[in-house]
């Protein structure tokens, strides 16, 4: 009797972390959030370099400019809007006590989108680099 039950314990206890790390709420102290450790720093830099370097090839495939000539034709106003609008959109539901990985299911994790923007900001510096030896686009 004693042994079934440690065994029911030891099988239901990953499943238990997994629902309770999923309900988890996570604080909703602007100062938390915000904290270089806190959940969105690294996701709102990984999401505007997801969208910042997709936008970067698109532009530079449809008209040939490298990234630095994106910069000096004035599309600051354009990157400073898609800026405002990502961080709200990110901060919105923390402030409610919704933590990021309880949106997260087996194929598209929390996780999986700090990696692609890990890669993102990388690519970014490449492409800048790149272009910059190149003293051109680089297709």
């Amino acid at each position: 009797m004693a042994a079934s039950s440690a065994m029911q314990s030891i099988l239901a206890s990953p499943l238990t972390r997994v629902v309770s790390n999923r309900s988890t709420r996570v604080s909703t102290n602007f100062s938390d959030l915000l904290a270089f450790s806190g959940p969105t720093p690294e996701r709102i830099n990984s999401r505007l370099a997801m969208i910042g370097f997709v936008a970067a090839i698109v532009v530079e495939l449809s008209n040939g400019q490298d990234m630095f000539a994106q910069i000096s034709n004035g599309e600051i106003p354009w990157f400073l809007g898609t800026s405002i609008v990502l961080i709200l959109a990110s901060l919105i539901p923390l402030f409610k006590g919704i933590s990021m990985e309880s949106k997260s299911d087996e194929l598209i994790t929390s996780d999986a989108e700090m990696w692609n923007g890990r890669f993102a900001m990388l690519s970014s510096v490449a492409l800048a680099f790149t272009e910059y030896v190149k003293s051109g686009t680089l297709i």
